[in-house]
């Protein structure tokens, strides 16, 4: 033993504080913070397009009993549209919907409405008027922040809803579209913040990440699909349930099915595990997965962002539920951050 020792002991004594460095705890630096932790509750979701437009709303229900006051989407920023919008050769040219419309009617690029937003809600009363939410919707829209724009529009009664301090009548059937659209940020995100009282949504998406650039685009998508066929015979069964869920009026046992988490692990296992098991002469598959988790990752600190000044919060942040692993893994690893069980909230 000492001989062992006396052989290979200098390099032991070398490589001992690398190792120790790598295997610091982080989860743990938050053991003795002052106060309570953020409560941070991932809600996986289905894309609703394709759903009945006038679902129930007991899983709005369970939500508002969760009282968040923060609201994160999968949506892209206002920032990254026009991120998007000046970099044409690298993200294309129709990456996001265009604000055009609302800088006609406000005479405000994106960078000028989301300094204006900024500055608005820092002043904002407690009771504001008619005249200040149309005001601040306009500026919203402006900003290509849509669904925060539909969470003020949400809060005018009724009468209040028209034309008038920076909504034109192109801006106002712009909201009148969107209360008709089947989609998860508005049905679900803006009309939950209004109902809380909140002012806004938080777009966290981001597709800098997974921005992938390879040789041939064909051959790729072919490596793809063939890695994820391969491992989707449990997801084949799974989404037939889930199709025959989404045909209620309650959407409730559907979120309650998605987000259990037998579900979410088949959804991990095709998403990653099936792709970097695959074998491809260029790596695609495993290029697609570090695609992947740069966005995610970037999304995750997009929702960090969103609560940054809010250390104590109630974080609802609203997801394709195939993002959902990867949050509640990285999101639960941050200081002063505890998860929600969403089947606990789901109830």
């Amino acid at each position: 033993m000492s001989k062992c020792w006396a052989k290979w002991g200098w390099l032991l004594a070398l490589m001992g504080p690398a190792v120790a460095q790598a295997q610091v705890d982080l989860t743990v630096l938050d053991r003795d913070m002052t106060g309570p932790r953020a409560q941070v509750l991932v809600l996986g979701t289905v894309h609703l397009s394709g759903m009945p437009k006038d679902f129930r709303p007991a899983l709005l229900d369970r939500l508002a009993a969760f009282k968040p006051e923060v609201i994160t989407i999968e949506a892209l920023s206002g920032e990254e549209c026009d991120l998007a919008a000046r970099h044409p050769a690298v993200y294309g040219s129709d990456y996001c919907a265009t604000a055009d419309a609302a800088k006609a009617a406000t005479g405000l690029d994106v960078p000028a409405a989301i300094a204006e937003v900024n500055k608005t809600l820092k002043a904002w009363p407690a009771q504001p008027t008619p005249v200040q939410r149309r005001h601040l919707a306009s500026r919203f829209l402006a900003a290509n922040d849509r669904s925060s724009a539909y969470v003020q529009w949400l809060q005018l009664p009724d009468g209040e809803r028209r034309a008038g301090d920076g909504l034109d009548a192109a801006l106002v059937a712009m909201l009148e579209q969107i209360a008709t659209r089947n989609n998860e940020n508005y049905q679900i995100g803006a009309r939950l913040a209004a109902r809380l009282g909140l002012q806004r949504v938080h777009a966290v998406d981001n597709h800098t990440g997974d921005n992938i650039d390879v040789a041939d685009a064909q051959a790729f998508g072919q490596a793809m699909q063939q890695a994820w066929s391969a491992g989707r015979t449990e997801l084949n069964v799974r989404e037939k349930q889930e199709q025959a869920l989404s045909q209620g009026r309650d959407l409730l046992p559907l979120y309650r099915y998605i987000n259990q988490p037998e579900h979410l692990e088949v959804l991990a296992d095709v998403n990653a595990r099936a792709a970097m098991r695959a074998q491809s002469p260029q790596d695609y598959p495993q290029i697609w997965v570090a695609g992947w988790e740069a966005r995610n990752l970037r999304m995750v600190a997009n929702i960090r962002a969103a609560f940054r000044e809010q250390p104590r919060s109630r974080v609802l942040s609203i997801v394709g539920v195939s993002h959902k692993p990867w949050f509640d893994s990285w999101l639960g690893q941050l200081q002063g951050v505890e998860i929600v069980d969403a089947e606990q909230v789901l109830k």
